[in-house]
């Protein structure tokens, strides 16, 4: 009788310390702090919601080369999920129907069936494997500067000069978008020529007048940027912001060298992108020499700070 009371007590005991035990590390592993809700404009005007780390996939995959070094995808996973943080904190404060769409206005972003088309089937699974892992050794993790999610901009190549400051593009300035090194090992990757007829630039800059033979004041830089690129340019008599022109005639940088004749304006592009923050093609060729995400992030976010999503001080 007296064992069976000894027996009685162990299991008395056992489900008091070892059922709540049990209970409270399924709630920390079910609940957890990334386990975060954003909502998708979508192509066709719908919004859909997604786990965040579920909506990364498809933007590491729609933004950077599947096929890049998984340390420059672990960069990217972690500057994109900043970026998406940082939509959803300054979104609370604002009455709207979704956080991102699915175009470079945010990030761009591909479907499950979009990864299938732009991959096909053979290198669907290879490909999303690899970028899935990127996400998932990268969980929750977010770039941190006083306090606040960065403005984790990024851009396809920087070219032949280092990064842009965000003032000089976007009159905005960040401590931690400064002038870096591209870490691009072929600053020529990316060379462009475009080639205008009056008539043409007329129209791309919007003039109604009737165009004329081009002169040599026709297109000047008046500005550039630290670095270099074109801060602002005179086109027929009119200043425009490096940005708006880089829109305007659709050129992929500011990095423009330019041949005036009569009947033909001839620019020249080096780099792909703002040229504001990381370059992704340096990532790529800084994870080749064995730098691992966080020194790449480093490099291009300067003293910025590695944190778990939801821990920012306050």
């Amino acid at each position: 009788m007296k064992k069976e009371w000894v027996w009685l007590i162990a299991l008395a005991l056992c489900i008091i310390l070892v059922i709540p035990w049990s209970i409270l590390r399924w709630q920390k592993e079910k609940v957890r702090p990334d386990d975060v809700q954003i909502r998708v404009l979508l192509a066709n005007g719908g919004v859909q919601k997604f786990q965040l780390e579920d909506y990364l996939i498809g933007v590491v995959a729609a933004e950077m080369p599947a096929e890049f070094e998984v340390e420059a995808l672990k960069a990217q996973a972690i500057a994109a999920r900043t970026y998406a943080a940082r939509r959803l904190s300054q979104n609370k404060l604002l009455e709207v129907n979704y956080d991102v769409d699915t175009t470079v206005q945010t990030q761009a972003w591909l479907s499950e069936a979009q990864m299938r088309e732009k991959w096909g089937w053979l290198n669907y699974w290879r490909y999303r494997s690899r970028v899935q892992k990127a996400v998932q050794g990268t969980r929750g993790m977010v770039l941190v500067d006083n306090g606040e999610y960065i403005e984790a901009f990024y851009h396809s190549s920087s070219g032949r000069k280092p990064t842009e400051r965000s003032d000089d593009v976007w009159s905005s300035p960040r401590s931690y978008l400064q002038n870096v090194s591209s870490g691009e090992d072929n600053p020529l990757r990316y060379v462009k020529h475009f080639k205008y007829t009056p008539s043409e630039l007329y129209k791309k800059l919007g003039i109604k007048a009737s165009s004329r033979s081009l002169r040599g004041e026709d297109f000047q830089v008046i500005a550039r940027t630290a670095v270099g690129r074109a801060k602002s340019v005179r086109v027929l008599g009119k200043v425009y912001s490096g940005t708006q022109l880089r829109i305007l005639l659709g050129l992929p940088s500011t990095d423009i060298e330019a041949v005036v004749q009569p009947e033909s304006l001839t620019l020249t592009t080096y780099g792909n992108g703002h040229a504001v923050g990381m370059s992704q093609w340096g990532a790529n060729d800084l994870a080749k020499k064995n730098q691992k995400a966080e020194g790449i992030l480093a490099h291009f976010y300067p003293g910025t700070q590695l944190m778990a999503l939801g821990s920012i001080p306050k």
